[in-house]
């Protein structure tokens, strides 16, 4: 940028600015839906969450964590839908000898770390990554 005749400093400086609005907007909103707020509110779950939603998606596309928000709420809610109904009825699929239902809560947490582990070994990038935002060498 520097070579382009632009104020490098000042575009680092914007971005922290517009980022730092953007947060302090998210935080307002989120003491307003409560009514209070609290640090015990942000619990490491929160970081996991998000984390979790840029990897899958790839964080250096623009729609990346977009689509990495819906893929990860659409698998903790049918993992939570799938261990909740197997572990629970009449004639529960899972017995409870192997699996309570308290615990099957805890199975869609557990399976998530799974698929993340394994995006990270076979994917990288993100699921709408490019190997070429990864070398280190970009020739």
């Amino acid at each position: 940028m520097r070579s382009l005749g632009k104020n490098v400093y000042a575009y680092k400086m914007q971005s922290l600015i517009i980022g730092g609005l953007f947060g302090a907007l998210a935080g307002f909103l989120t003491a307003v839906r409560s009514a209070a707020i609290s640090p015990a509110g942000f619990a490491t779950d929160v970081t996991f969450f998000a984390y979790t939603v840029l990897l899958v998606g790839g964080a250096a596309r623009v729609l990346g964590p977009v689509a990495g928000a819906i893929i990860f709420w659409f698998l903790l809610s049918f993992l939570d839908l799938f261990f909740t109904e197997a572990t629970s009825g009449a004639n529960p699929l899972i017995p409870e000898s192997i699996m309570t239902q308290n615990q099957a809560s805890l199975m869609r947490l557990i399976f998530m770390g799974l698929a993340l582990m394994l995006l990270m070994i076979f994917r990288p990038q993100g699921i709408f990554g490019d190997k070429r935002e990864l070398a280190l060498d970009a020739r």
